[in-house]
C-alpha cells in the first residue's frame, strides 16, 4: 500500500511555508510515530538545511538525481539517503537542489520517480514547492498530491494576483481547479491593525478553507541559529502550535483511530483529546 501525499506551496515566496510544511512533518511524526517524509522541492531556494543546523548535507536532492534519471532509485534507497536527527523521531528529510544552476535541468519523469519512491517509502510525504509554477517539481507535486495546501497571508499583494496567476492559470492547464487547493492563512502578528479574513481570501481566490495558523516570534528564532529540530522537540508546546494543520489532516489520514491499539498510555490519552479539541 503506497503512502499518501501532501504537497504545500506558498502564494509567494518567505511567508513562511516551509516553516510551515516542516512543522506540520514533524508534528505528524512526532505524534504517530509513523514514517513521514519531507522533501524540499524548491529548486532555486532551498534552506531546509540551514535551519537543522547541517552547513554540508551528505545527500541533496541534486545528488540523486542520477538514479531518479536512470529510474533506479527505490524506497529503501530514498530512506537510506534521508537525513536524520535524533531530534526528529520518526521524520525524514531529503534535502532540496544545492545546485541552482541545474533547477531548470528537471524533468517531469524524475519528480514523478521521486514521488513513486517517497510513497513506497514512507506513510505520510510532505512535499514543499516552489511558489511559482514554472518548475517540474511545484507542477508535478501539485498534480499528484492527495491533499494540496496553499499557504498564504492576509496582505492583498500575498494572495491576489499570484494565486490567480500561477495557481489558477497554470494549475488549470493539469486539470487543477482553484477549490482543490485548501488555505492555511498565517496570522499576522498584528490583526487589530487590519488585513484580509479568510472568508474574503477565499471568495478571492476561489481556494477552499482549511485553517488559520499563528507561529511565535520565538519559531522564527529558531530558523537563523539553526536549532529548528531542537526547538521543536524540547518542549510539547512549540511543536503543538502546528496542530492547526496537522490535527485535520491526521484526522482525515484516520491514523488517531489506529493509534487507539498502541503500547503507549501517554500518546494514547493525547490522541483521545486532541479530538475532544477539534
Amino acid at each position: 500500500m503506497s503512502g499518501r501525499l501532501a504537497a504545500f506551496a506558498g502564494s509567494t515566496p518567505n511567508i513562511g511555508t516551509s516553516l510551515t510544511a516542516f512543522g506540520t512533518a514533524y508534528r505528524i511524526a512526532a505524534l504517530t510515530g509513523r514514517k513521514v517524509g519531507y522533501l524540499c522541492l524548491n529548486l532555486k531556494s532551498a534552506k531546509t538545511h540551514l535551519y537543522l543546523g547541517v552547513d554540508k548535507p551528505d545527500v541533496t536532492l541534486d545528488g540523486v538525481r542520477p538514479e531518479l534519471r536512470a529510474g533506479t532509485l527505490t524506497g529503501d534507497k530514498l530512506r537510506q539517503y534521508a537525513f536524520r536527527s535524533p531530534h526528529l523521531g520518526g521524520l525524514h528529510v531529503l534535502f532540496g537542489n544545492m545546485a541552482r544552476e541545474q533547477a531548470e535541468y528537471y524533468e517531469p519523469e524524475d519528480m514523478q520517480r521521486l514521488l513513486a519512491a517517497s510513497r513506497e517509502a514512507f506513510d505520510l510525504t510532505i512535499a514543499d514547492v516552489s511558489a511559482y509554477w514554472d518548475n517540474a517539481a511545484t507542477i508535478c507535486a501539485m498534480r499528484e498530491a492527495d491533499d494540496r495546501f496553499l499557504v498564504t497571508t492576509d496582505s492583498l499583494s500575498h494572495f491576489q494576483e499570484d494565486i490567480q496567476r500561477w495557481t489558477g492559470q497554470v494549475g488549470s492547464q493539469f486539470g487543477m481547479t482553484p477549490e482543490q487547493f485548501q488555505l492555511v492563512l498565517l496570522q499576522s502578528k498584528n490583526r487589530a491593525t487590519g488585513g484580509f479574513r479568510m472568508k474574503e481570501i477565499r471568495k478571492e481566490t476561489g481556494c477552499t478553507e482549511y485553517t488559520e495558523l499563528k507561529l511565535t516570534e520565538s519559531v522564527h528564532l529558531q530558523l537563523d541559529s539553526g536549532r529548528l529540530d531542537e526547538w521543536l522537540a524540547t518542549e510539547e508546546r512549540n511543536a503543538a502550535c502546528f496542530d492547526a494543520v496537522a490535527n485535520p489532516l491526521l484526522n482525515k489520514l484516520n491514523w488517531a483511530q489506529r493509534l487507539q491499539k498502541t503500547d503507549r498510555p501517554w500518546l494514547r490519552r493525547l490522541m483521545v483529546h486532541r479530538r475532544r479539541e477539534l
